[in-house]
C-alpha cells in the first residue's frame, strides 16, 4: 500500500474506537451512527489486508497489528492536535523542544556550558542532541530534522547560502595534568612542554592545529603519548598521569573539579571558537535565540 492509499478519515475512526475500548462509545464521541464507525473499520482493515481487533464477547480488544497501527495513530493525531495549538499560539504540554546536532569533536563540557541555562529557564525545554559527524549534522539541518549544530569550526563552502554561522563566542587555551606534572610543567612554561608527554587532539580537529602552529613557533616538541577525537576520552587519560592535554579555559573550573588535574598555563594567545549553525540569517526559533544571546564566553 502506497501512502496516498491510506484514507487517514478510516484510520482516525480506528483511532477513536482503539481509545474509547468500543465502537458505541466511539460513536456518541463522533456524532456518528454505529454502523458508519464500522464500516469505516471494515474499510481500513480491508485496505491493510489484516483484522486488528479480536472479539471477546461484546468486546473488541486489539490484535499484535492492531496495538502496532494504534501506536502510529496515536503519534500522527497527537502531533495533528500539537499541530494546530501552536498555530494558534500554545505551547506543546511538554514545552518547547529543541533538536540540536552536536559536531563529534565537540567537548561535551561545552555543550553542557551552553544548553544547561536552557533547562533553567521559566519555559519547560525538551532537548534532543544529537551527536555526529559535522557534514552528516548539515545534512539533517538542512532537511530540518535539526534546529541547531553547536561546532568549534564555522561551515564552509559546504554551506554556503544554506545555512549560516553565529559566533557564540571564544575563550583561551588552558594546558592540564596531574599535580606532580603540572608542578614540573609550571616551571618555564611553556617551554617546558618541549620533551614533555601530552595527550592531543586529533588532526581533524581545529584545537590541534591550532597546537601544532603554537608548538612550532616556540620550537616545542612535545612527547605525543596519545591522540585522542574524543575529549572526554583525552581528560580521562590526562588524569591517570599519562601526559598533559589542552582545553578550553571556559571549563577549567569543570576539568579541575571532575578530573582531579591542575591547570598549567594558558597557551599563548590560543583561542577556541565555538559556533551556533542553523539555517536562518536572522534567527526566530527561541531557544537558539537564547543560545546565541548567552554571555558565558564573555569575561
Amino acid at each position: 500500500m502506497q501512502l496516498q492509499q491510506l484514507n487517514f478519515n478510516h484510520l482516525f475512526y480506528f483511532w477513536a474506537v482503539a481509545t474509547e475500548g468500543s465502537i458505541t462509545r466511539a460513536a456518541a464521541r463522533l456524532h456518528l451512527t454505529q454502523p458508519t464507525i464500522s464500516s469505516q473499520l471494515g474499510a481500513l482493515e480491508d485496505a491493510l489486508g489484516q483484522p486488528l481487533f479480536m472479539r471477546r464477547g461484546k468486546k473488541l480488544l486489539l490484535n499484535d497489528l492492531g496495538r502496532q497501527v494504534f501506536r502510529y495513530a496515536d503519534e500522527i493525531f497527537g502531533l495533528g492536535q500539537e499541530l494546530l495549538g501552536i498555530v494558534r499560539g500554545q505551547q506543546p504540554e511538554h514545552g518547547m523542544q529543541l533538536h540540536v546536532g552536536v559536531a563529534d569533536v565537540m567537548p561535551k563540557l561545552v555543550v553542557r556550558k551552553i544548553l544547561e541555562p536552557l533547562f533553567k529557564g521559566s519555559e519547560r525545554m525538551r532537548i534532543t542532541c544529537h551527536d555526529d559527524d559535522p557534514e552528516r549534522l548539515l545534512g539533517d539541518l538542512l532537511a530540518h530534522k535539526l534546529d541547531v549544530i553547536l561546532a568549534d569550526a564555522p561551515f564552509g563552502f559546504l554551506a554556503k547560502g544554506a545555512a549560516y554561522n553565529h559566533l557564540l563566542g571564544e575563550c583561551a587555551v588552558t594546558i592540564f595534568a596531574t599535580a606532580s606534572l603540572a608542578s614540573k610543567l609550571r616551571r618555564h612554561f611553556p617551554k617546558s612542554l618541549d620533551g614533555a608527554p601530552m595527550i592531543l587532539p586529533t588532526s581533524n580537529t581545529v584545537l590541534r592545529r591550532s597546537l601544532d602552529q603554537w608548538f612550532d613557533q616556540l620550537g616545542i616538541r612535545p612527547v605525543v603519548r596519545g591522540e585522542m577525537e574524543d575529549s572526554a576520552l583525552l581528560k580521562t587519560f590526562g588524569e591517570i598521569g599519562i601526559g598533559a592535554f589542552a582545553a578550553p579555559s571556559i571549563i577549567e573550573a569543570e576539568i579541575v573539579r571532575h578530573y582531579r588535574v591542575k591547570a598549567i598555563g594558558c597557551a599563548g594567545s590560543l583561542k577556541e571558537s565555538f559556533y551556533a549553525i542553523s539555517t536562518e540569517r536572522k534567527i526566530h526559533h527561541p531557544a537558539v535565540q537564547a543560545i546565541t544571546k548567552q554571555q558565558i564566553f564573555r569575561k
